[in-house]
């Protein structure tokens, strides 16, 4: 039998809100739903305008559980809109979620559901990027301090192209350079993002590495070109499970040198529901540059060449067994 919800929000019934969600640490106390209900609540306005039109892919959160859910839950309510698509990585439709109003927002997170990923994609033109994305990640024990700096590298490429990208924490330890694009091809949005990652590379060739395969990284900021197309990033405002639950948060160039990605949490609204929002810190679309696009197409793809270079290196070791 179903429990009698705490409350109800515009039609959603919450239950078991002051229910631990995550366990705390060291810096934080442990989180409860209620906590992450009312931020999903408070932020609304903010998130729904980049989650909307977009297949959703969320974690949630169950005890010491974490997983990924793409297809939208069994028993969800029928107001809930979606949209197939064939995946070819597990050869079967995926039903996924539109989030597009308060209360859907809401009936996800009395879902426990904590992480809000979207791709560069609205379902509606699946195949047509909206946004270029630099995902930069700090080698292991690194703060943030060289991840800033690949950013601005990142920012240079960018402005050099006649972009203005906004910036964001991305909840976890990095950051994602960000920029809206006008409409081009799936495979000229990916040869243009490992141009802007090779060229931010020259730039800071000592602190930057593009190699995708780890152990080759040398303790260096890796520039991810990768996102692209239909991979997904989590949306601007989006918590993550981790302890405090951090959000993903947009930033002021002038402050990253002050920026602690883990003290921008739930508990911190101020930080997030001040300011621009992420839409307009990212303004207008623009056309990515044809010499970006022609410099990238020479650029092998990171995960082809890493595959290959993987397999190389296989066939090596064996020979040198032998």
């Amino acid at each position: 039998m179903a429990s009698d919800p705490d409350e109800v929000r515009d039609g959603v019934g919450l239950t078991h809100l002051d229910q631990e969600l995550l366990a705390g640490d060291d810096d934080h106390p442990p989180v409860t739903k209620r906590a992450l209900v009312d931020h999903l609540d408070s932020v609304s306005d903010r998130i729904l305008p980049l989650l909307g039109g977009r297949p959703l892919s969320v974690v949630r959160a169950r005890g010491r559980e974490r997983f990924m859910q793409k297809n939208l839950p069994k028993g969800a309510p029928e107001w809930i809109r979606s949209v197939t698509f064939w995946s070819e990585s597990s050869q079967r439709d995926v039903h996924y979620a539109l989030v597009e109003d308060r209360a859907t927002l809401l009936w996800f997170g009395n879902q426990r559901a904590v992480e809000y990923h979207v791709p560069l994609t609205l379902a509606a033109d699946p195949g047509t990027p909206t946004h270029l994305v630099l995902d930069l990640d700090p080698p292991e024990g690194s703060d943030l301090g060289p991840v800033v700096t690949a950013a601005r590298a990142v920012r240079e490429v960018l402005r050099d192209a006649g972009f203005e990208p906004a910036v964001k924490t991305s909840g976890a330890k990095g950051l994602h350079v960000v920029t809206p694009i006008r409409p081009a091809s799936m495979e000229d949005v990916h040869a243009a993002t490992r141009a802007v990652a090779a060229r931010a590379e020259a730039l800071e060739p000592a602190g930057t590495t593009t190699a995708f395969i780890r152990a080759d990284r040398g303790g260096k900021v890796f520039l991810d070109a990768t996102r692209a197309g239909n991979a997904t990033v989590v949306a601007a405002y989006s918590p993550r499970v981790r302890p405090g639950l951090p959000v993903s948060c947009p930033c002021d160039w002038d402050e990253l040198d002050d920026v602690v990605p883990s003290e921008i949490t739930v508990a911190t609204p101020a930080r997030f529901l001040e300011g621009p929002t992420w839409e307009e810190r990212l303004g207008e679309a623009r056309a990515i540059p044809a010499d970006l696009i022609e410099e990238g197409h020479s650029i092998p793809v990171a995960r082809v060449a890493a595959m290959h270079e993987g397999k190389r290196r296989k066939r090596a070791a064996s020979r040198d067994e032998d």
